[in-house]
């Protein structure tokens, strides 16, 4: 649970930057404000969680809430009643990816960066288990940019206050960049020690100082990642899930629902969920929910659904197209649903990882014979445990009704699962194809050449500011600066 004011505390934590900077003391005034010797890594665990929660989920911020009015739309879980053109059409807004970048790498990659520097054992205040969680975080928000970009900086960036700065990181590719990330987690679990320093219970809105479960993630990103790159590396992502899969003891995975990452908000503001920020408090009305997905758990008879969504009328949903010209669109305002008040409260989890995201990814990799195991018993799980987040049991038939386990139907059900988790689901479907979405609507009308985007463009910051290394950057990804450019683990 938020057990403090997340947003506050960034303010104070903000404060206590800019006082400290302020003395009458010469040297303190030229000691960087930016170096966190004053700071302790429980208030930066805090602020690093939120911000880089907060943005992954939605932001509340007009031409910025990437997850809501990009992949919640591009994959069909959620279509535009109104200014179809921020998103829903495929535009992708310039501050959307600017602002997204800026504040994945300011706020959540470099407070993640102050952790590990404080905490390492030749830091001011030496705590593993600080550093093993920041390096957890600091993995997670490296993997949605470069699954959001491709290749970017990497190796060379969040230097900017080191003894030797550098202002002008190189780009890594993509593959280089997992690679790090696979090996940074592999250390992260070593450095979480279960009954070895503490992390505050109340700054830790993500684990509430429960190591096993930090460690528990850390293993299960590990495998979500091995799983994405598996058709490029084989060898390596096999080594990496056996391992894993092998040695439950050294290396544990999320087991139940128990375990899932996520932030749990508080009923008060600013500490609500981002979309109720947006939807509720803001009384934004401009969504509802696809079409898409309305006829498939329709035709399911998934009881999913009513959580998902609020019914037009009765029992009855209905949902609405993507890409429709606002003339079109806005006619839908009251006779397609609207999200579910599940989603519309303000203490909504915002979710990063579940466990049954973590059991198709099992049953995908048996599948695609990267791990021995039962495809039919991790799929199962999977169902299962989406039902159960949401206080729900799998329907009498249901999964005997979805005919012997495939690919097909592993990112189908996948794709339900992650309802929510827009980028997520987004980054799935750009490597693998899958689900199968159906045929635009033919009054719908799309920008990019009617293509799904496959990434964002870079920053215009980046351009401007790190030029050089931008431009081969953009050749490591082998396409041009577009949002129909393919990524390196694309199947």
């Amino acid at each position: 649970m938020k057990n403090i004011n997340i947003k506050m505390l960034a303010f104070f934590i903000s404060g206590m930057l800019l006082s400290n900077a302020c003395t009458d003391d010469f040297e303190a005034k030229n000691t960087s404000p930016n170096n966190p010797t004053s700071i302790s890594a429980q208030f930066l665990l805090t602020t690093t969680i939120e911000r880089a929660v907060d943005r992954m989920w939605g932001s509340n911020i007009r031409y910025e809430r990437l997850n809501i009015d990009g992949p919640m739309c591009w994959m069909q879980y959620l279509g535009r009643n109104i200014y179809g053109n921020e998103g829903d059409d495929y535009t992708i807004q310039l501050s959307m990816y600017n602002n997204t970048w800026k504040s994945l790498y300011n706020d959540a990659l470099m407070n993640a960066q102050r952790i590990i520097t404080i905490s390492a054992p030749e830091g001011s205040k030496p705590h593993t288990n600080y550093e093993g969680a920041a390096l957890v975080l600091r993995s997670w928000v490296f993997s949605m940019v470069t699954d959001l970009w491709g290749s970017a900086p990497y190796s060379q960036a969040l230097k900017g206050t080191d003894a030797v700065a550098i202002y002008s990181p190189v780009y890594d590719s993509q593959e280089a960049i997992y690679a790090g990330i696979l090996e940074d987690l592999r250390i992260a679990n070593e450095k979480l020690v279960i009954g070895g320093p503490a992390i505050s219970a109340s700054a830790d809105i993500l684990y509430a100082g429960d190591i096993l479960k930090w460690k528990k993630f850390a293993n299960s990103l590990r495998l979500r990642l091995a799983n994405r790159q598996a058709a490029k590396k084989p060898t390596e992502s096999r080594a990496i899930m056996a391992q894993i899969i092998g040695d439950p003891a050294t290396y544990p995975i999320f087991t139940s629902n128990a375990d899932n990452a996520r932030v749990v908000h508080f009923a008060t503001r600013p500490s609500n969920n981002e979309w109720h920020e947006t939807m509720v408090f803001g009384a934004r009305t401009d969504w509802n929910v696809g079409k898409t997905l309305v006829d498939k758990l329709t035709a399911l008879n998934d009881t999913r659904l009513p959580v998902f969504a609020q019914p037009v009328s009765g029992t009855n949903f209905a949902g609405i197209p993507n890409g429709l010209p606002d003339a079109i669109a806005t006619t839908y305002l009251n006779s397609a649903s609207k999200l579910g008040t599940f989603f519309l409260s303000a203490t909504a989890p915002s979710v990063v990882m579940t466990y049954a995201e973590v059991q198709f990814i099992l049953a995908e990799a048996v599948l695609d014979g990267d791990i021995t195991g039962n495809a039919q018993t991790y799929f199962a799980n999977g169902i299962t445990a989406s039902f159960a987040q949401y206080g729900l049991t799998v329907p009498a038939g249901y999964i005997t009704n979805l005919g012997p386990v495939s690919k097909a139907s592993v990112m189908d059900q996948k794709w339900i699962a992650l309802f929510g988790q827009g980028i997520e689901s987004w980054t799935e479907y750009r490597r693998t194809g899958l689900p199968v979405l159906p045929a635009k609507d033919s009054r719908a009308i799309f920008v990019n050449d009617g293509v799904l985007p496959t990434r964002l463009p870079y920053p215009t910051t980046e351009q401007s500011l790190n030029a050089v290394e931008y431009a081969k950057g953009v050749a490591l990804n082998g396409a041009d600066d577009n949002a129909k450019a393919k990524l390196w683990w694309a199947e």
